[in-house]
């Protein structure tokens, strides 16, 4: 049998065990499958019609742990169509590299001997997935490598990126359109190893919702980035979906309380240009990560203030921060009260009523404070220049304060 293939395999124990065989990657997207002996199930038909299974599967699967399981175990959850399975973790030098699926009726269930049988079948699987692996990060190396270049501050460097992209037809010929998706976990309370992998996995999904060609990524830790290469102009629809898809794979498998945030760039028509989608789409992640307003997935062009705000690197934030007239109404401030008002009246834009309904208190009140505001702060609330200085203010005062 061809020494790279998963096919011989998987027949050999169905003929051997006169069962149906099947291996899922680690996502659970079908890699071979047997021939049927009357065994199978509606999931297993789907699973090979579509080489994947529904998410609605997926998600009660992976919530069982199945990810670090290391020896065989039965699974029987909850799903309409989904019948009692063993499932065999398929591991090479401890690392998970995909599942090897049994049915396992209760009138005809498998037997000891059967399970080893299975275990056997999946270490050899396993050499061959892990080989296969190797050749694929290899691969990777050389397609991150120039993705990287992509994006360098050199412009030969860059222009060599291009050059290296097109010789190796990583992309499709016919893109004429390039976007940018990044994606970056926030701090937790308590991160572990399997985070970062989540973040790397959930990029790849949104990967595997494009064909071959249409698009590559980097993984870095925390951080990923995926970019687009697409013959024609992808649809806010099209996006949703796609950022949905990998925040939906991100939270199966990371811990409960880490935080998944999206950067969308505008689209460039060149692949020279791809460094400043790259560019946008991390300044809209920065944004999502300190701004929580903005939600999980932000895209460019529309953060406000904070797409220029935040091209600012973070230690000139933090020192732009320092604006004096709002030193001063903080050190004179001590309950905060006049701080608040102000920054509930520019979010209100600067409108009275508006802003002394958003603080419940009563007009009258609202122009007290304002006074004792202009009077600190030595700004006239009715200049132009004064009002943008304490607004800007107020705004990178918040961006410094997310960042500490």
């Amino acid at each position: 049998m061809p020494a790279d293939d998963l096919q011989p395999l998987v027949d050999d124990l169905a003929g051997r065990l006169q069962r149906s065989v099947a291996i899922d990657d680690p996502s659970i997207r079908l890699l071979a499958a047997s021939r049927h002996f009357g065994d199978e199930d509606s999931l297993r038909v789907t699973s090979i019609l579509n080489r994947a299974v529904p998410d609605e599967v997926t998600r009660p699967l992976l919530a069982l742990g199945i990810a670090k399981w290391i020896k065989p175990r039965r699974v029987d959850i909850d799903v309409p169509g989904f019948e009692p399975r063993l499932c065999v973790p398929v591991r090479c030098n401890s690392l998970l590299l995909g599942f090897l699926w049994l049915i396992d009726h209760d009138e005809n269930p498998l037997t000891s001997s059967e399970i080893e049988m299975a275990e056997e079948t999946a270490s050899y699987a396993g050499v061959i997935l892990y080989k296969r692996l190797l050749l694929r990060e290899r691969a990777n190396v050389r397609r991150e490598t120039i993705l990287r270049d992509l994006i360098a501050s050199d412009e030969e460097v860059r222009r060599q990126a291009v050059e290296d992209l097109r010789a190796e037809q990583l992309l499709v010929e016919e893109a004429t359109r390039y976007r940018v998706i990044a994606a970056q976990r926030g701090a937790a309370r308590s991160i572990a190893a399997s985070d970062d992998v989540a973040v790397e996995v959930a990029v790849q999904e949104g990967l595997h919702a494009f064909p071959d060609g249409a698009g590559l990524m980097v993984a870095n830790r925390s951080r990923a980035w995926l970019l687009l290469a697409l013959t024609e102009a992808s649809t806010q629809q099209q996006l949703d979906s796609v950022t949905q898809r990998m925040t939906c794979r991100f939270q199966q498998l990371s811990g409960h309380d880490s935080r998944f945030v999206l950067g969308v760039s505008d689209t460039v028509n060149e692949l020279g240009q791809v460094f400043r989608a790259y560019r946008q789409a991390f300044v809209a992640v920065r944004a999502a990560l300190l701004v929580p307003s903005l939600g999980d997935v932000a895209r460019w062009g529309c953060l406000g203030p904070y797409d220029i705000l935040l091209r600012l690197p973070s230690d000139e934030i933090m020192r732009a921060a320092k604006v004096s007239p709002l030193e001063t109404l903080e050190a004179a401030d001590k309950q905060q009260v006049l701080v608040a008002t102000l920054d509930a009246f520019f979010e209100s834009a600067c409108d009275i009523r508006r802003t002394a309904d958003l603080l419940c208190i009563h007009r009258a009140t609202l122009y007290h404070r304002l006074k004792r505001i202009e009077k600190i702060t030595d700004c006239h609330l009715d200049n132009g220049d004064d009002r943008l200085t304490l607004h800007l203010g107020l705004k990178l005062r918040a961006l410094a304060a997310a960042n500490e």
